[in-house]
């Protein structure tokens, strides 16, 4: 069972690294069609906000869709959106393949990610969950350097292209494995938005979009951070891309078994807390090649050790359809981040996104704290009406 999960990754490793590719052939594309650097981060946004409106809304129109045929279909989109942004020779049209691959991502994650829990029992959740994500990190940490080392040989086409290949190849390796799966019942549009009358889904959402919108402000841009604060471009930053994503993957697994043993809040607080001492510095520890080794390897850890405790808290509040609610909040967030860090770039400068990002990290801290301050509460109003039914017995 765990290496059909395993394939589950695998695919959404492919959508993965054509969301994060963009980060690593940023300076080509910028080069190749003469747009600024801003410009170019809006790549990122395109596919982001396309995946956040597109998630719930593609959710609700393929409901009725065995899961399997689902999946594949979902890999065939993206794929088609990459062999499109490969020949795009303008940046509008580079910009409808960046849409068309989101909506192939946006119904493969949430929905790959339901499957796998099909496959684990209920109390391994959680690594179930971890293992697709997994999927994700590495796509950090192969997707990116890729994009750092092969833009200046194959150019964005070259790239965009390759990965509409891998994509192809994992669509026809999980029709021959995976199990056919029957639709859960099947759920309106207003019915998926339902979850959001609840208030914890509502500060669960926000502080995910909030906590994305901290790493990936600085991390769209952390080609040009680096350049400036360490002066480091070329293979280097590749590496350097590479440790983030090694970090990114531990941190991924063992965000799934801590949460399994210690639970979502515990997990998230401690996680949050770090995150903000860790960008908080940035602006220091990115000034040597040595410490910015280790200070992205640290930071890809403590972010994506974020992904289990929230996935597991909303399976705990609502099942299914709040993880495609979270998928539009991941996305979301990262569709900001493009927008906000150039905002920040095009006024202050590249200096001050490390800045930007630890404020949004206390921020999330926050709403982690009001989280935890309420699942107590709730645990004492039940002790005392435990109490009351055993005292009026």
């Amino acid at each position: 069972m765990s290496a059909r999960i395993y394939l589950l990754g695998a695919g959404a490793f492919a959508v993965g690294t054509s969301s994060y590719v963009v980060s690593g052939v940023l300076p080509d594309v910028s080069s190749e069609l003469h747009v600024s650097l801003t410009a170019a981060g809006q790549l990122a946004t395109a596919f982001s906000l396309s995946y956040a409106v597109g998630a719930p809304i593609l959710a609700t129109l393929t409901g009725r869709w065995e899961r399997r045929t689902l999946l594949i279909a979902a890999l065939v989109l993206a794929a088609l959106g990459n062999l499109i942004a490969g020949l795009a020779t303008d940046y509008s049209v580079l910009i409808v393949g960046r849409i068309v691959a989101a909506f192939g991502a946006a119904v493969y994650t949430p929905a790959a990610t339901l499957f796998a829990t099909t496959l684990k029992r209920p109390e391994e959740r959680g690594q179930a969950v971890a293992i697709v994500f997994s999927g994700l990190t590495f796509a950090l940490v192969l997707g990116v350097p890729a994009g750092t080392f092969l833009g200046p040989t194959l150019g964005y086409k070259g790239v965009f292209a390759l990965l509409a290949a891998i994509t192809v190849l994992v669509a026809i390796v999980e029709r021959g494995a995976l199990p056919k799966l029957e639709a859960p019942p099947v759920v309106s549009l207003r019915e998926r938005f339902s979850g959001l009358t609840d208030r914890r889904v509502q500060i669960i959402l926000a502080l995910t979009v909030l906590a994305v919108l901290s790493a990936f402000s600085v991390y769209i841009y952390i080609v040009p951070l680096l350049k400036h604060t360490a002066g480091l471009s070329g293979n280097i930053t590749g590496i350097l891309l590479l440790l983030y994503g090694v970090g990114a993957v531990i941190g991924n697994f063992a965000g799934g078994r801590v949460t399994d043993r210690f639970g979502s809040l515990r997990t998230l607080i401690v996680l949050m807390i770090g995150i903000t001492l860790l960008v908080g510095t940035l602006d220091v520890t990115l000034t040597t090649t040595v410490g910015a080794g280790a200070a992205l390897l640290v930071w890809g850890m403590f972010t994506w050790a974020f992904n289990p405790p929230i996935q597991n808290l909303l399976l705990e509040l609502g099942g299914g359809l709040l993880i495609s609610l979270n998928a539009s909040a991941i996305y979301l967030g990262a569709g900001l981040s493009a927008v906000v860090g150039g905002l920040v770039i095009s006024t202050l400068g590249v200096a001050y996104l490390p800045l930007l990002s630890a404020v949004l990290s206390l921020v999330v801290v926050g709403l982690v704290c009001v989280l935890w301050r309420d699942a107590n509460l709730q645990r004492v109003e039940e002790l005392e009406r435990e109490e009351d039914i055993y005292l009026t017995a």
